[in-house]
């Protein structure tokens, strides 16, 4: 794995217009960034990211299976408990997952660690699966990369499939996001295209559009029930709002299903230790309030169980505080996970996210920060296989 200079396209911006990509620079700072890009070999990704990928996968529907099975794990990870039923169910009926993204540490020397799991609404996806593959064709054809590169990226091939199987028996697909994200619009926009191209007729509505009839059935804006419903709007959020009471009663198939609650917070960090312990895509992790933590001595990194964009992370160095990021997350809890720096190319912090769609691990997207944290301006700089 190594990070070069590339030349940015002259007409990247015009590109990122035409493709609808309208959030590759937010709040005046660059997030999409094609001044350097990073080459793996192929048994980088094929051994080091996109097998353990694999094999994490299926170890958090283990997690997952123990956990809906048990209360005191279920209240451990701050789900309400008037929505166990909710979740146990919906994984007993089998209710499909459509993606996540696994975080990892990597810098091509040895294995990739996992630094949490974006199970219910990863976003990054639309540059990950279509434009920096956009990036990749045109780069080719312009030689600001080396002939016969490739790319670690079926995601949108895989979501279109994905989605196929997961189409409404009858009726649209309705999408959902909260208002006043671009990034968050974007995504759903993306998804609403791939589903399009997979059959699926769709349409879209804010969440604060979202209705209740007199059966306790979710409707959109002119009354029509919410038959499929994917939502880029967090569990943990819906679980709090007044019309929370009619999920368990409702007929909305949800995309996230309600077990993805499960895997959307950091305790299925310290859950994954406990059942995987020592595996080596693993860093040790527990529940801040468990003495076991205790075992990481005076370096470590406290998360709370539900946070977003780097929010209210913690990192502890030889028990002083280097890093404690604002935020208005912790009231669930916290977990305390072994410090792990990501490392660092061109004086920049990077992270690498791999996407799951459904269990099939099939892409990646890599983002760079000045600090340790990843937040929502982190840049995203596309990649290459070097053949």
């Amino acid at each position: 794995m190594k990070r070069f200079p590339v030349a940015p396209r002259a007409d990247w911006q015009q590109t990122a217009a035409d493709c609808g990509f309208r959030f590759h620079t937010m709040y005046g700072e660059p997030y999409w960034d094609e001044s350097a890009c990073y080459a793996f070999t192929l048994e980088e990704i094929e051994r080091d990211l996109e097998a353990p990928s694999a094999e994490l996968a299926m170890m958090c529907l283990d997690v997952v299976d123990i956990a809906v099975r048990d209360e005191a794990i279920l209240h451990r990870l701050g789900i309400p408990a008037g929505q166990h039923d909710f979740v146990h169910d919906a994984w007993r009926r089998g209710e499909a997952s459509l993606y996540g993204r696994f975080d990892f540490a990597y810098d091509g020397r040895g294995p990739a660690r996992l630094y949490e799991y974006n199970a219910d609404t990863p976003t990054a996806l639309y540059e990950t699966a279509y434009f920096q593959w956009v990036w990749l064709e045109q780069a080719l054809a312009r030689g600001l990369i080396p002939a016969g590169c490739d790319q670690f990226n079926s995601v949108q091939e895989v979501l279109i499939e994905r989605l196929s199987r997961m189409a409404p028996p009858e009726g649209p697909m309705h999408f959902t996001c909260a208002r006043d994200s671009e990034e968050d619009r974007g995504t759903v926009e993306y998804l609403r295209d791939c589903a399009e191209q997979a059959g699926i007729p769709t349409r879209f509505l804010f969440v604060d559009e979202i209705g209740v009839d007199s059966n306790g059935q979710y409707t959109g804006l002119d009354g029509e029930a919410l038959r499929h419903l994917f939502k880029l709007y967090p569990w943990e959020f819906l679980f709090r709002e007044d019309f929370a009471r009619f999920l368990p009663g409702c007929d909305t198939y949800f995309i996230e299903p309600p077990w993805k609650a499960v895997l959307s917070n950091k305790g299925l960090l310290a859950l994954l230790w406990e059942h995987f312990p020592g595996h080596p895509n693993l860093l040790p992790t527990w529940f801040a309030d468990d003495p076991r933590a205790n075992r990481l001595g005076a370096s470590y990194v406290r998360k709370p169980l539900y946070s977003r964009e780097g929010a209210n992370v913690r990192i502890v160095e030889r028990g002083r505080i280097v890093c404690d990021e604002p935020g208005p997350y912790g009231a669930e809890g916290h977990v305390l996970q072994a410090l792990c720096p990501p490392p660092r190319f061109a004086g920049r912090h990077v992270v690498i996210g791999s996407w799951i769609i459904g269990q099939q691990a099939c892409g990646i997207g890599i983002r760079e920060d000045s600090g340790p944290v990843t937040k929502d301006l982190s840049r995203f700089v596309p990649h290459v296989i070097l053949n």
